[in-house]
């Protein structure tokens, strides 16, 4: 826990706010979203609750931002790897790599993907409209640099075709992670009856499969 002086400049509140959600990524390796509360973000902060309160409206305000910290580190990721992609090849192995790319990047950032799974449901709920426009508004630069990757990608599906595949795909990520993480009585249920083993979801095999049907739904036929 760190204990900290009374801010009294910009430079101080913006170490404030760094320190409040560095703890709260790290809190999030140890923990769903589900289980980090306020109190114990502040207590290993080393500020009071209200104190806190004083830089983020809320904790759902503060995951929120950490999400889209989250989510521009990932499209620097996704941009490494379609940069590494060939663009010669023929655009079905295009297509497979595509996936291949967004699959392996998501699943390296399991607190995104925690994230993802939690926003419309739990962390747009707790907040004001302020916060609300900057955290859409920090979503669409980074959905829309993801647009531009997929057309450098897969030139032959376009702005439009993009635009069909990107924003499902994040939602898809999300979901999945929610089944493919289940909870403590749902696994004891699933090791009681293997017959429910089909209903049994891991998610980089799974998203996998549920991406490709949605991209070759986008493709030119």
């Amino acid at each position: 826990m760190t204990t900290f002086q009374r801010a009294r400049s910009e430079e101080q509140r913006a170490v404030r706010r760094q320190a409040i959600l560095a703890t709260a990524a790290e809190m999030l390796t140890e923990m769903p979203v589900n289980d980090v509360s306020l109190n114990e973000l502040s207590r290993r902060v080393g500020l009071a609750k209200s104190n806190v309160l004083k830089y983020f409206e809320s904790r759902e305000a503060v995951l929120l931002e950490l999400s889209a910290t989250e989510l521009t580190s990932w499209v620097d990721d996704l941009a490494a790897g379609i940069a590494a992609m060939p663009s010669s090849a023929p655009l079905a192995e295009r297509a497979d790599l595509l996936v291949e790319v967004v699959v392996s990047t998501i699943s390296a950032r399991p607190v995104l993907c925690d994230l993802i799974s939690s926003q419309a449901s739990v962390l747009e709920r707790n907040i004001s409209t302020e916060t609300a426009l900057a955290f859409k508004r920090s979503a669409a630069v980074g959905y829309d640099r993801m647009i531009e990757l997929v057309t450098i990608a897969l030139p032959e599906i376009g702005r439009e075709g993009a635009m069909r595949f990107i924003p499902p795909a994040s939602m898809l990520a999300g979901a999945v992670w929610t089944h493919a993480h289940p909870t403590p009585a749902l696994l004891a249920a699933f090791c009681a009856d293997p017959s429910l083993a089909p209903l049994r979801m891991e998610f980089e095999p799974t998203l996998r499969e549920q991406l490709t049907t949605l991209l070759t739904g986008v493709l030119p036929r």
